[in-house]
């Protein structure tokens, strides 16, 4: 590895930088036949056989369902001032339209206040993924009704909890809800519709509209955003094909979903790609893109939301997907294969800076999987996430110095927890999870973050806990 300072150590950052852990609602907590709750897209593509390393559900997960006030506690004993989480769709609206679940309510308005309680800033994710399955056997996200009824779930939602927090997120990483869950078959509902991707995308971001909308409309003081994750993408050599591979790259994975919102507009090169979709630069009656759609998207927001984790070269090559192959940039020794390069993250900030937005910028998710286990002193010493994580918080202080109005760091994740299409096979989080036991157990990274927190924090430390 290359050497780096790995002390917890002041960044130079201000005193109200904001330090956080995130964590999304079916990846944590279970409890997915209990309270109310009806079945999202994830339960029916979790039971679809071959979809999800060794069959494994979010079933029980972490039962933060049920062990919330301790998680909470845990947090509050690391010093943990914001927490990023998402509340489950199915959960409080259990077939995406009508009056929402009281239960499913209580559950929420209860862990909202448990986070206020411990001195915990919410910053609260409206859709991260987990779409009502009543809602996709009706089409899902590229029907424009599904966009429609999630503005009017942000408005219930804010009536009923909009009290508890004052930062919301609108729509977690649209390219993942959209092109690897109707185009890539990676995710649910696991389809492979080019056409119904680049739909949903549309409807994505105009949900994010009409949700932004809402908030407004019931909460004025709330903070919102959305959060988008943004490659860094590069040519893998000097020549012209390998440059024109990373522009077409480029505009699938982020300028699809950056300009919409920030510069109110499809670009032509966007359009250009998916025009044989029904991608429009004009709005038009009968369209994809309908009359009023761009202004909602584009409305002013509070903050962008910035999730970051690989750094990627892009060489040209015809037998490759889209016709480009894309390469890790070394060294690249997480489990996923991905980088350890925490200048990518500053020039994915300074980018945004300069092409797209003036707003406030919060990483919103940055993380990295390592083989994790408990050792025979009962600790789990993850030395190789240390170093990721000095590298990766010592460059929002770079992107700060370049002049990027950058203001909170979000950890992936608070817990190790079902990772989606991997199953439990990948740990991202900085609390070990037993999941045949539910036992915590803070890895050496979660301690190393404690006090980083504790030495960016403006004013006296908070008193020690029991951890050491």
């Amino acid at each position: 590895m290359t050497k780096r300072d790995l002390s917890a150590r002041p960044l130079g950052l201000p005193g109200d930088f904001v330090f956080g852990v995130a964590t999304a609602a079916y990846q944590i907590e279970g409890g997915v036949a209990e309270g109310g709750r009806g079945p999202s897209i994830w339960d029916a593509f979790t039971a679809r056989p071959g979809a999800i390393h060794h069959g494994e559900t979010g079933e029980v997960a972490c039962d933060h369902f049920h062990r919330w006030a301790a998680d909470l506690d845990l947090m509050a004993e690391l010093g943990i001032p914001a927490y990023r989480l998402s509340l489950s769709w199915s959960r409080l609206q259990p077939t995406g339209e009508g009056p929402l679940n009281p239960e499913g309510v209580r559950f929420y308005r209860e862990l909202l206040a448990g986070c206020r309680d411990r001195g915990i800033e919410p910053f609260v994710t409206l859709y991260h993924w987990d779409l009502p399955q009543a809602l996709q056997d009706a089409g899902g996200w590229p029907e424009r009704r599904t966009a429609e009824l999630f503005g009017a779930y942000a408005q219930q939602v804010a009536d009923e909890l909009g009290d508890l927090a004052e930062h919301w997120i609108t729509v977690n990483e649209p390219v993942c809800a959209s092109f690897l869950s109707y185009w890539w078959g990676m995710q649910a509902p696991g389809h492979t519709d080019l056409g119904e991707a680049v739909r949903a995308a549309h409807h994505l971001l105009l949900g994010h509209g009409l949700a932004l909308r809402a908030l407004r409309a019931r909460r004025p003081q709330a903070k919102v955003g959305i959060t988008n994750l943004v490659s860094n993408l590069a040519p893998a050599g000097d020549g012209a094909a390998d440059a024109a591979a990373t522009a077409q790259l480029d505009i699938r994975f982020n300028r699809m979903f950056l300009e919409p919102v920030y510069h109110g507009r499809y670009g032509h090169d966007v359009v250009e790609v998916f025009a044989p979709q029904g991608l429009t630069d004009t709005e038009t009656d009968e369209g994809l893109v309908r009359p009023g759609d761009l202004a909602l998207i584009s409305a002013p927001a509070d903050f962008a939301g910035v999730n970051h984790y690989t750094n990627t070269r892009v060489a040209a090559d015809p037998d490759s997907w889209n016709g480009a192959r894309m390469i890790q940039v070394e060294p690249a020794p997480t489990n996923f294969g991905w980088s350890d390069t925490p200048e990518a993250l500053t020039a994915v900030l300074r980018r945004l800076a300069t092409e797209f937005t003036d707003l406030p910028l919060y990483v919103t998710e940055n993380g990295a999987t390592f083989t994790d286990y408990v050792t025979p002193d009962g600790a789990v010493h993850d030395p190789e996430r240390v170093h990721y994580l000095a590298g990766y918080t010592a460059a929002l202080a770079d992107a700060r110095a370049a002049g990027v109005d950058v203001r909170g760091y979000f950890l992936w994740s608070f817990l190790d927890n079902f990772e989606w299409s991997w199953g439990y096979s990948q740990r991202f989080g900085i609390v070990h999870v037993d999941f045949g036991t539910q036992q915590r157990i803070p890895k050496d990274s979660a301690l190393w973050y404690r006090d980083l927190i504790r030495a960016n924090r403006a004013g006296p430390p908070t008193p020690e806990g029991s951890f050491s």
